[in-house]
Order: C-alpha cells, then structure tokens, then sequence
C-alpha cells in the first residue's frame, strides 16, 4: 500500500489536472455560444438564396424539362444525374483532442458509410466487365486527416507543363493516376482555422469543377449535425448532385445515447448554456418569407444566367453550414468531456483522500500500539 506522502503527490497532481480542465471547460463554454451565434447568424442567408433559387426556377424552365421548341434552357451541370461511378465524400473533424468520441464518431461514420458505397455496384462498363466504385476522400481537420491516412493513400498527381508557339504559350495540367480504388486527394484542414467564406468557396469551387468534368459523379460530406447542447448526430448529407433546394438529401448515423444527453446537459447546466434549441430570430423569419410571394420579379438579369451563376453559391453555403455546425458540435463535445473529467478528478481525490486517512490512521494506530507494548515490557 502507498504511503502518505506519496499519496499527497497523487491528491495534488490531480488537483492540478483539475484546475486544467476545468479551465478547459470554460474556454469551451465561451467559444460554443459564439460558435452558436455565428451559425445562426448564417442561417437567414442560406434560407433565403434557396427562395431565391426556387423563385428563379418557378419563373423559367431551368431543368430543361420542355420539350424541343418549348424554350427549354440546357440543364445546369450541378443538376445532371449520372450512374455513380465515383463518389466524393468530405470528412469534417477537428483539429484538436479532448472533445470525448466526437472525431472517432465522424471517422467511424464516413469508414461505414465508405463500405457501403463500395458494396453498392454500379452498371458494369461498355466491354462487359463488372463496375466498381471508386471513393475519393477529402479531409477537413487534422483529426480526420490522420484517420484515413492510416488506411488508405494518397493521391498521385502528374504536373505536366508543355509550351506552345515557340514558347510563347504554356499549357499546365495536373494528371490523376488512380491506383487504389479508395484515396485520399485533399486536406482541407485551414477551413476550420478562420472558417472564412472565401476560403470555403475556394474549396467548394474545386469540388464543383472536378464535377462538372465528370471526374467524381457524387459529393457527399460527413459532420456532425448541431441543434443544441442535447441534440446532435453525425450525418451523411448529399451534396451534388442537387435533387431539391432547400431541402438537403441527410442520412444519419450515429444519434446520442440518453447518457450522452444527461452528460451534456449537465455541462450545459454548470455553463449556463441553455439545452434547448435557440428560437427563431426575426431575421429567420423574414428569410423564410423572402422570395416566396405569387408575384412577378424584376431581375436585372435573365432568370437563367442569374441561377446558373448562384447555384454554385448555394453549394458553398452548404459547405459553410455544414462546417459551422461541426464547429459548435466540437466545442459542446470538449465542454462535455471536460466536464466529466473534472468530476472524475473529483471523485478520484474524495477516494484518495479517503485512503490516505485510513493509512494515516493506521500508521498512527501501529505506533499507540508499538508504544504500549514498550511500556508493559518495561
């Protein structure tokens, strides 16, 4: 059995560890209610750019639906269905640790979902043989990068760069050799350093253009759903090709036990965050309304080049949602574990403490004893 001393030393180190995070705790308080404020805020846009999509579609046949002579416009890339041949998925974790099974959840939900597109066959090729999917894998965060960097590889790329003209002309592309049904192409992992539009539609641009070359045939994009402290779940969600605006394709994977509820929920309680999901603002409910009245708009533009050129802004609003609401959800993870460490800690000095008196005590009964036994041999 230890004795006092070192028992002191284990009480204070994990008093120490305490104090850690405990101020853990807090700094994940402060950062989810701005995490909260920030994807509410988003909110009214992306609402009200899809009214105003389903406005523009309303007004003129833009999924080329007529028949010839009916002034059918082609139909708009992001929307054309093929059999899917090649899926895109993008994986959005986190950086950082101690947030519980928050990073594990995503990984383990986008390997299962991977699985089963694999197993899903597809139509076979034009010789006869049988098809296969392939998956190409895109990262954000350095917790999901090292996840399927241990299973699978990277991406290999050819840059070739040819002059033409007698070097006045250069021509430069970057050629995919494909070895592995599954790789790993990007990491996107400075999305979540600033959460900056620009850089979300930078990327969401890349994505866009490998689609409408037809080198991926679906995007899909696995986070985890955030609508309060109690109330989150990793999600599959569909993002290309777009079947209906405003209402995305979402398959979830993993919900929240009930003892993960009453864990959160306790965080949230000793954090004065609220659990339930935040009401409808003002601006929530206009964007609602807007764009949706029975009339006829006036656009500078024509309602085809107007939706060909948002279209693709609506899929970088998804992006941008969806990495938001992966931040909220990591932070409220990390509130959550820290919140229950420190009660372990707790509970670990309390038993401590405990065993430290009885060996205290013990030692000072050996030595009553040690010397009432000196004083009747004498």
């Amino acid at each position: 059995m230890a004795n006092v001393l070192d028992l002191k030393r284990r009480i204070r180190s994990v008093k120490n560890t305490r104090q850690i995070t405990k101020a853990m705790k807090m700094v994940s308080a402060a950062k989810l209610r701005r995490a909260q404020e920030r994807a509410m805020q988003a909110r009214p846009y992306a609402q009200m750019l899809a009214n105003v999509l389903q406005s523009l579609v309303r007004r003129a046949n833009l999924y080329g639906e007529g028949s010839e002579g009916t002034g059918a416009d082609e139909l708009h890339p992001l929307l054309i269905e093929r059999p899917e041949k090649t899926a895109l998925v993008l994986v959005i974790a986190g950086d950082k640790g101690f947030a519980g099974a928050f990073n594990a959840n995503v990984g383990k939900a986008a390997q299962k979902f991977i699985d089963g597109r694999r197993q899903a066959r597809p139509a076979g090729h034009d010789d006869g043989t049988p098809g296969e999917i392939c998956v190409d894998v895109e990262t954000v965060g350095r917790k999901a990068r090292d996840y399927f960097k241990r299973r699978y590889p990277d991406a290999k790329w050819e840059h070739k760069e040819e002059e033409y003209d007698n070097g006045l002309s250069k021509h430069i592309e970057d050629i995919r050799h494909r070895e592995q049904p599954i790789e790993v192409t990007y990491d996107r992992s400075e999305l979540l350093a600033k959460l900056d539009f620009l850089e979300v539609d930078k990327a969401a641009h890349s994505i866009i253009d490998r689609y409408e070359r037809s080198e991926i045939d679906a995007v899909y994009v696995v986070y985890n759903e955030f609508k309060s402290v109690i109330a989150q779940r990793v999600v599959v969600e569909k993002l290309l090709p777009i079947r209906k605006l405003g209402s995305p394709e979402i398959t979830a994977l993993d919900e929240m036990t009930e003892e993960q509820k009453e864990a959160a929920g306790r965080a949230a309680a000793e954090s004065g965050i609220s659990i339930n999901e935040a009401e409808e603002t003002e601006q929530e409910k206009e964007a609602k309304t807007f764009g949706t009245a029975d009339v006829d708009y006036t656009y500078d533009d024509a309602p085809a080049k107007l939706f060909r050129h948002l279209l693709p802004r609506y899929v970088t609003t998804q992006i941008y949602h969806a990495l938001l609401e992966s931040a909220a959800s990591e932070h409220a993870a990390r509130m959550t574990a820290m919140d229950s460490a420190s009660s372990n800690a707790s509970d670990m000095i309390d038993d401590l403490t405990l065993t430290m008196n009885r060996v205290r005590q013990a030692a000072i009964t050996k030595e009553i004893i040690e010397i009432v036994s000196g004083a009747s041999a004498i």
